[in-house]
């Protein structure tokens, strides 16, 4: 797993990511990626969403103000 980009909760108890295969380098379009969330308390990593995407599926600011939801952008290639 290679995780590239993050934003943390406002709240300060979450940080959500994405992760690509171990193969992937730098920030990269057009991607099989995993929205994932760990609690920064300590915990498990769980996953939120299996999408398409890459560099701008989650840009700051990606929570809602209250912590309790996160943004993301998922998107199909034209044939």
């Amino acid at each position: 797993m290679n995780g590239l980009t993050s934003e943390t909760s406002p709240d300060g108890k979450w940080l959500v990511f994405l992760s690509y295969e171990k193969d992937v380098k730098g920030h990269p379009s057009n991607k099989d990626v995993t929205l994932r969330m760990l609690p920064l308390a300590g915990g498990e990593i769980e996953v939120l969403a299996k999408l398409f995407g890459g560099q701008g599926t989650i840009n700051v600011p990606s929570w809602s103000p209250d912590s309790l939801r996160v943004s993301f952008v998922s998107y199909q290639l034209n044939p």
